[in-house]
């Protein structure tokens, strides 16, 4: 573009005859070791509590965990998660309300197991915080999540229910 005219033109010019390095003088940042700012970042966010429970799935993601299955025995040689991801997106917005409703259902129950889950979770950090020991252990809270939500496995009686018992027997 030699002989240009045009608003451009005239401060093309001026900033073209200084030498290139003349123009990222004072821009340049002294050079800092960044794997001590890095270092010291991770220090200040919190650590994750490896006993705190996961969030529920949404609706996509429970259809998800079913389209998957499907979806790899129709395509066997199909091995990127984007092409699942992709096939199953757009499953999803041709799929009517009442055909999304089970997954709806599904992931509705997910978040009422969850938000017991958190509750339980929740008392157990405050008493841990204030200084107590917490008497029951982490498979105790999740025997009772489950008795409330009337899935019984197999469960072995508390030292308190024991007491309880011998207390309720000891009244006759």
């Amino acid at each position: 573009m030699k002989g240009a005219r045009g608003k451009g033109a005239a401060r093309n010019t001026a900033e073209a005859l200084r030498p290139a390095d003349d123009r990222k003088v004072g821009k340049r940042k002294a050079l800092v070791d960044t794997s001590s700012i890095r270092k010291a970042k991770k220090e200040r966010r919190a650590m994750k509590d490896p006993n705190k429970p996961k969030r529920p799935p949404s609706a996509f993601f429970v259809f998800l965990e079913e389209f998957r299955a499907t979806f790899k025995k129709e395509n066997p040689n199909v091995k990127a998660v984007s092409a699942v991801g992709k096939a199953a997106g757009e499953k999803w917005k041709s799929l009517s309300e009442d055909e999304k409703a089970p997954y709806e259902a599904k992931a509705a129950k997910r978040k009422a197991d969850y938000e017991k889950q958190m509750n339980a979770y929740n008392r157990k950090q405050e008493t841990t915080a204030n200084g107590e020991e917490s008497e029951k252990s982490k498979s105790e809270v999740n025997d009772e999540d489950d008795e409330a939500s009337g899935e019984e496995g197999q469960e072995q009686p508390d030292d308190e229910e024991e007491e309880e018992e011998e207390e309720d027997g000891d009244d006759d």
